[in-house]
């Protein structure tokens, strides 16, 4: 009993603590950042409605082959991948609401064209199109210019939580809906999903009053390659591409298992599910603050990545058991939670100053190419050596995973900050910049001359605070919130 009380007591202070970051935000601050992401939430809704069923209902599809199938399901990935960027910078052209009301065309259009698809050619088409309104990218950059520079970040991580609880519950309704309408029914309440967020962009998003050119959300040329060039980096980008891979590949498998292993039918699976989800959410709540507070992020990322192996390898042998399958998917949804929760804290601390956009844009690009080849690879390894070959490349992909993973740098617990500087010129950044150098506590310091704006990454027990607050206040009348 003692030790719920202490998991009761952890989540309900992981729930003060975001609380407590929202209110902190300006009225119209909320408002931007709570649009936006129910905005977002719906669009993944609809995209994740799909996966829990559509290896079910889909073989009705004429054509339909387990290759197709995982092609179809891992469609939007491939898209969203290749036109994120793209949209992005279009927005800075044309307007940031203007380019999400037309990727979100783009996305009621392809689940249009799903619903009314009878061969899995259609909806394969129909998938694509759907990830083809990537609007992520620019969501982010309308973020940044309803923001402030203090509250950005927790708008970002907002956002994204956002998203996890679109995730969960899409594993939940899509298999009730799918029992009773169908696959081209839960196709059609996605359409319906992009139409309201068409009404919701136009009516309740804020406009803003001009786009801002901010380095933590754009992505630059220049950049790429110093990002690229970061072998820690680049090991989390190939992190979340595997563990999406892991993703999609594994609903490829799961509810095949569940059907013809388990007798359960389709109509039932999102009692597993949501059982399975909310079990693990709590199972996970306390790992994330012993490698937040404790400085043990390296720790619980290693031993999640092997969970996911064991969980995964486990599918293979617990097929004809209810529990044991229950127990492994509860596993496995754990180990997901926790490095779904990791990896974007990992690329915050190790990216460099200043460069956080563009590392962020690569790590979701691999994420979403890591959803197509899971889908694709996956259904090519059903087809031709059924459910336990699926388990059994999922599993392999994360030992091959923890082998590269095992000498990360240990993150030291930084976070970062931006100090706005007034009337600065290019002379005096040099002096600026040195100065904030100095400043106990502060690891890197990239200085915009031109936007006038420090990006500082620091180790926030060891920061001299008050001397940073004297430095701030000479150069500007900005008071900086740390």
């Amino acid at each position: 009993m003692q030790r719920y009380r202490v998991i009761v007591i952890e989540c309900a202070g992981f729930y003060l603590w975001i609380e407590n970051r929202f209110l902190m935000m300006t009225k119209n601050e909320r408002r931007s950042v709570f649009s936006l992401a129910l905005l977002y939430a719906t669009r993944m809704l609809g995209l994740f409605m799909v996966l829990p069923v559509f290896m079910l209902y889909g073989q009705d599809l004429e054509h339909a082959s387990g290759l197709l199938l995982g092609v179809a399901i891992g469609a939007y990935g491939l898209s969203q991948a290749l036109f994120q960027i793209p949209f992005g910078a279009l927005s800075d052209k044309y307007g940031r609401k203007r380019l999400i009301f037309f990727g979100l065309v783009l996305f009621f259009l392809g689940s249009v064209l799903a619903a009314v698809s009878t061969d899995i050619y259609g909806v394969i088409l129909g998938r694509f199109l759907q990830g083809a309104g990537a609007i992520a990218s620019v969501l982010m950059a309308l973020l940044s210019d309803l923001t402030s520079e203090e509250s950005r970040t927790k708008g970002m991580a907002i956002i994204g939580m956002s998203i996890g609880v679109s995730f969960s519950v899409a594993l939940v309704v899509g298999p009730l809906l799918g029992g009773v309408f169908g696959l081209q029914g839960i196709f059609w309440l996605t359409a319906f999903l992009a139409l309201f967020g068409m009404f919701w962009l136009v009516f309740f998003v804020p406009s803003p009053v001009q786009s801002q050119s901010n380095r933590n959300v754009r992505l630059f040329k220049d950049q790429i390659g110093e990002v690229l060039r970061n072998k820690e980096l680049v090991r989390l980008d190939g992190g979340i591409f595997a563990l999406h891979l892991c993703l999609v590949a594994v609903f490829i498998a799961v509810p095949m298992s569940l059907q013809n292993h388990l007798q359960l039918p389709g109509s039932e699976h999102w009692l597993v599910y949501l059982t399975v989800i909310v079990t693990s959410f709590f199972a996970m709540v306390p790992f994330i603050i012993i490698g937040e507070k404790k400085n043990k992020m390296k720790g619980v990322f290693l031993f999640a990545i092997l969970l996911l192996c064991a969980a995964s390898l486990s599918f293979r042998w617990s097929q004809y058991s209810f529990i044991h399958f229950w127990l492994s998917l509860f596993l496995f949804f754990m180990a997901f939670n926790l490095l779904e929760a990791s990896l974007p804290s990992l690329v915050s601390k190790l990216s460099p100053a200043g460069n956080k956009g563009t590392a962020m844009g690569i790590y979701s690009t691999s994420q979403f190419f890591g959803a197509f080849v899971g889908g694709v690879v996956g259904g090519f390894v059903l087809s031709n050596f059924q459910e336990s070959g699926v388990y059994y490349l999922v599993s392999g992909v994360c030992f091959v995973w923890f082998l590269g993973a095992r000498n990360m740098e240990k993150p030291n617990p930084e976070t970062g900050i931006s100090l706005a500087l007034s009337g600065m010129d290019h002379q005096k950044a040099q002096q600026i910049s040195d100065e904030l150098s100095l400043v106990d506590g502060v690891e890197e310091v990239v200085l915009i001359a031109d936007d006038e704006i420090a990006y500082l990454k620091v180790v926030t027990k060891l920061l001299n605070r008050s001397e940073l607050e004297q430095i701030q206040q000479q150069y500007s009348h900005v008071n900086l919130a740390i």
